[in-house]
């Protein structure tokens, strides 16, 4: 990490020069849905964990009265005179941060010129949050920088705010709350209806994390993500005759077995029956971990990627050629897609002496049924946005 933030220091200052002004250093990480899948944004349960990889932000006070930003992993630049609000920039990176910025900008008394180069280590579009990395990032940034203390719960918000209203992605708050209260060792069990969560122990004891990228990037904004919020709003204007009920993440397994005919049309049945069986899912999950096992977890998080391919189809032939293939090795526990999904990431349970076998064999497999060759990353359940280096 001193290696990396060395490196970044020399790129900052030879983009936007030396000054007086202290330097500082933010880290936000990622995240990995262990189980939990499209129940967000319906009140529901979820449980995520941060993972090692993540977003550096490098920031400077300068004397511009004006936000300059750059990225390592962007070509694109972005210089923002302050005053007023800033406009989102066609589908630039930037939009995360100028998102993040324009929620603060009400709540300054002053406002100073800032220099800001992002760097990243998660694989963009691969469904491991790199936007509410970047969003949590700024955000915390901003509230060190500005003295404003801002509770985390508050950065939580005003970065999903930032999605929904300026990028324009109606996504649920699990993202953000996962990078912000993210735990070493931890799974984050959030309820998405109270906004309250419980750290729950993730023993993995003698198997690994396994991040799978089946490299068929997607753009959330672009995919049809936001169909299936609307489909699950139809979902419970059904289920409101038969129930007082605001979201599916109310519903229960029996409830929606008592009342499922109440919505006539087939695909949006579909979908409830996913999001409900999805947070029972959860459920077990919490207390196969609190008792260690991790083959019951597994189980879990096959039948969490069943639901979402038959269900809620939102894997796609590459998911599901990955899973597939991954569940092919011995010592698989279990297999999954994580994130929105069409396209992204899985995360399996591996026995961490399979490792270099799952590679090698799983990415043959995939890449003889898709013609794309996947990447692997193992994954270290990690603490959540933190300063680096604050002068």
């Amino acid at each position: 990490m001193v290696e990396r933030i060395q490196h970044l220091e020399r790129q900052f200052i030879k983009r936007f020069g030396k000054s007086d002004r202290p330097l500082s250093v933010f880290f936000a990480p990622g995240r990995v849905n262990l189980i939990g899948e499209h129940t967000d944004y319906n009140g529901g349960y979820v449980l995520p964990c941060a993972l090692q990889y993540g977003t550096m932000l490098l920031i400077r006070v300068n004397e511009l009265h004006r936000l300059r930003m750059a990225s390592v992993n962007f070509p694109y630049a972005g210089e923002i005179p302050l005053g007023g609000t800033p406009g989102k920039v066609g589908q630039e990176w930037v939009n995360y941060p100028l998102g993040v910025i324009s929620q603060f900008l009400p709540h300054l008394t002053e406002s100073r010129g800032m220099d800001m180069l992002f760097e990243g280590d998660i694989p963009n579009g691969a469904g491991l949050s790199s936007s509410a990395s970047i969003e949590m990032v700024t955000a915390y940034a901003f509230n060190e920088l500005y003295g404003l203390r801002w509770q985390m719960i508050d950065l939580v918000r005003a970065s999903k705010r930032a999605e929904n209203e300026f990028v324009g992605v109606n996504c649920g708050i699990m993202d953000q709350y996962a990078v912000g209260f993210g735990k070493k060792s931890h799974a984050v069990f959030l309820d998405c209806d109270t906004i309250r969560h419980e750290w729950i122990p993730l023993d993995l004891k003698d198997y690994r994390l396994m991040i799978s990228n089946t490299n068929k990037i997607r753009k959330l904004s672009d995919s049809k993500y936001n169909e299936r919020v609307q489909e699950c709003s139809k979902a419970v204007d059904y289920l409101k005759k038969r129930m007082d009920i605001k979201h599916l993440g109310q519903v229960t397994m029996a409830d929606f077995e008592k009342y499922q005919e109440t919505i006539p049309d087939e695909t949006i049945r579909k979908r409830a029956r996913h999001v409900i069986s999805e947070n029972n899912r959860v459920i077990h999950a919490v207390e196969a971990m609190r008792k260690g096992d991790l083959e019951e977890l597994g189980r879990l998080m096959d039948q969490s990627h069943e639901s979402l391919r038959k269900d809620y189809e939102v894997t796609g032939y590459e998911l599901d050629s990955l899973v597939d293939a991954s569940r092919q090795i011995p010592g698989l526990l279990g297999s999954r897609m994580t994130g929105a999904g069409f396209g992204g990431c899985t995360v399996s349970i591996l026995h961490k002496d399979q490792i270099e076998i799952f590679m090698k064999e799983a990415g043959k497999r995939y890449t003889e049924m898709t013609g794309l060759v996947p990447s692997f990353y193992a994954g270290e359940v990690s603490n959540g946005v933190t300063a680096l280096q604050y002068p």
